[in-house]
C-alpha cells in the first residue's frame, strides 16, 4: 500500500510537470506574445486573460469539491487537463473570441484540477508522510519551470520580434506536453478505499450491483452537498480566517513571478537584444528556486525536525530581499501594458545578475509559503481536505486575479509595496495558527 501511494504521488507530480510546463511557460511569455499580435489577429492583453482565469478559478473553487465528490479526483484531473490543452492551442491559431472563451473555461478547469489534486494527495498520504509527499509533488511540479523556459531562451535570445513560425513551433511543443500530462492521469491507481468498495461489489449479483451503483450515485450527490456545506463552515473557522492573509499573499506573489516579472525583464531596454531571451532564463531560475525549496523543505519538515514557522519566516525574508533588489534594479514603468520597451532608469544600472538572483529568490520564497500551507492544511483538515484546499485556492486565485488586472497599470513600486504589506501580515497570522496547533497538540498529549 505504501508503494502504491508513493507511485500515485510520483505520477501525480509528473502529470502536473507536463501540464504546467505548458501553462507556466505560456503565462510567462503570454503578455509579450499578445503584444506582438495586437491589432493583427488578437485583441486584449495577456494580463486580462490571466486575470479572467484566476477570477473564474476563484469562484469555481466553491463548486469544485462537489464535482470531485461526484466523479472522483482522477477523472476530474483528466478532464481539467483537456481544458489546459485547449487554452495552449489557442495561441497556435489565435483569435480574440477563443482567447477569452478558453480563459473562462480554463478558470473552471483549474479549480477542478487543484481541488482534485489536494484531495488525491491527502488521500495517498498519512500524518508521517504528508510533508514528504508535499515536498516531492512540489519539486516535480516546479520542474515545469525549466523546459519550456529553456526553449524560450534558445529560440528567442537576440530577437526583437516574435515571428509567426517561432510562435507556432513554441505552442505546438507546449500543446504536446500538456496532452502528455493529461494522459498520465490515466495511470493513477485506485486508492485502498476504492479497492475495498470494488471487492465488495464483485461478490454481489448483477441486480445487487446495479442497486449498489444507484446508491453510490445518490451518495455522491449527498457528498457534493455535504462538501459545499463544509466549505461554508470552514470559512468561519478561526484557523482558515487566520490563514487567509497568507493565502492571499501567495496569490499576489504568484501573479508577480508568473506573469508580471517576466514582462518587466522583457521590457527593460537596458538589457538590450537579450531582454526577450532573459524572460526564459528568468522562468528557469524561478523554477530552480521552487525545486530547491520544495525538495529541501519537504525533507527538513519530516518528523518535525524543522518547524513550519521557520520555513515561512525564511520565505518572508527571502521575498523581502527580492522585492528590495527588484525595486532598485527594474524601471518603475516596466509592467505597463502598452510599453514595448521602457527607457526609464531605475536606481541602479539594470543588472542581469541581480535580475536573475531575484528570480531565484522569488521561486524559493514561493515554495516556502506554498509547501507549508499545503502541509498545515493537510494536517489540520485531513478529514476535509477537498473543501480546505478549495478555500485555499479560492482566496489565492482571487488575489492573483486582482494582481493581474492591476499589473499592467500600476507602477512597479506600488505592486511591490502591496506584496510587502500583505506578506508581513500573512506571516504573522501563520505564526498564530501554528502556535495554536502546537498548544492544542500539547494539551491532547497531556
Amino acid at each position: 500500500m505504501a508503494d502504491r501511494r508513493t507511485f500515485n504521488v510520483v505520477i501525480l507530480g509528473v502529470g502536473f510537470l507536463f501540464i504546467f510546463t505548458a501553462f507556466t511557460t505560456c503565462g510567462n511569455v503570454e503578455q509579450t506574445v499578445v503584444k506582438s499580435l495586437r491589432n493583427v489577429t488578437l485583441g486584449g492583453t495577456g494580463y486580462h486573460s490571466l486575470g479572467i482565469i484566476y477570477g473564474v478559478f476563484s469562484f469555481a473553487n466553491l463548486l469544485a469539491p462537489a464535482v470531485v465528490a461526484v466523479i472522483g479526483p482522477r477523472v476530474t484531473m483528466f478532464l481539467s487537463g483537456l481544458l489546459y490543452s485547449g487554452y495552449v492551442a489557442v495561441f497556435i491559431v489565435p483569435s480574440t473570441w477563443s482567447f477569452y472563451l478558453t480563459s473562462v473555461l480554463l478558470g473552471v478547469g483549474a479549480a477542478m484540477l487543484w481541488t482534485a489534486q489536494g484531495h488525491f494527495l491527502v488521500e495517498n498520504s498519512e500524518a508521517s508522510t504528508i510533508n514528504r509527499n508535499t515536498g516531492m509533488f512540489w519539486a516535480l511540479l516546479q520542474c515545469s519551470m525549466l523546459f519550456g523556459n529553456l526553449y524560450i531562451y534558445l529560440d528567442w535570445n537576440g530577437k526583437t520580434e516574435i515571428s509567426d513560425s517561432s510562435r507556432k513551433n513554441l505552442f505546438l511543443s507546449l500543446l504536446v506536453a500538456s496532452v502528455l500530462g493529461t494522459l498520465s492521469f490515466l495511470a493513477l491507481r485506485r486508492s485502498h478505499g476504492e479497492d475495498e468498495m470494488l471487492s465488495e461489489e464483485e461478490g454481489q449479483s448483477l441486480l445487487s450491483t446495479r442497486v449498489m451503483y444507484k446508491h453510490r450515485a445518490n451518495g455522491a450527490m449527498q457528498d457534493a452537498k455535504s462538501e459545499f456545506k463544509t466549505i461554508l463552515q470552514l470559512l468561519r473557522t478561526p484557523t482558515i480566517l487566520l490563514l487567509s492573509p497568507c493565502m492571499a499573499y501567495s496569490g499576489l506573489e504568484l501573479a508577480f513571478y508568473s506573469g508580471v516579472y517576466g514582462t518587466c525583464i522583457g521590457a527593460t531596454a537596458q538589457f538590450g537584444d537579450a531582454a526577450r531571451g532573459l524572460i526564459g532564463i528568468s522562468g528557469i531560475v524561478v523554477g530552480i528556486g521552487e525545486i530547491v525549496g520544495g525538495g529541501l523543505f519537504g525533507l527538513l519538515c519530516t518528523n518535525n525536525r524543522f518547524r513550519r514557522t521557520s520555513v515561512v519566516f525564511l520565505g518572508m525574508v527571502v521575498h523581502f530581499v527580492a522585492v528590495y533588489l527588484i525595486f532598485l534594479n527594474i524601471p518603475d514603468d516596466a509592467p505597463v501594458v502598452f510599453s514595448t520597451a521602457t527607457q526609464s532608469k531605475p536606481f541602479l544600472t539594470p543588472s542581469v545578475s541581480i535580475a536573475l538572483l531575484c528570480s531565484f529568490l522569488l521561486g524559493l520564497g514561493d515554495s516556502c509559503f506554498n509547501t507549508q500551507l499545503y502541509s498545515i492544511l493537510g494536517s489540520v483538515y485531513a478529514e476535509h481536505s477537498a473543501p480546505a484546499f478549495a478555500i485555499f485556492k479560492f482566496i489565492q486565485s482571487v488575489f492573483a486575479a486582482v494582481a493581474f488586472f492591476y499589473g499592467g497599470y500600476l507602477p512597479l513600486k506600488w505592486q511591490l509595496l502591496a506584496m510587502v504589506a500583505l506578506g508581513f501580515a500573512g506571516t504573522l497570522c501563520f505564526f498564530a495558527v501554528e502556535r495554536t496547533q502546537s498548544v492544542s497538540a500539547d494539551s491532547q498529549e497531556d
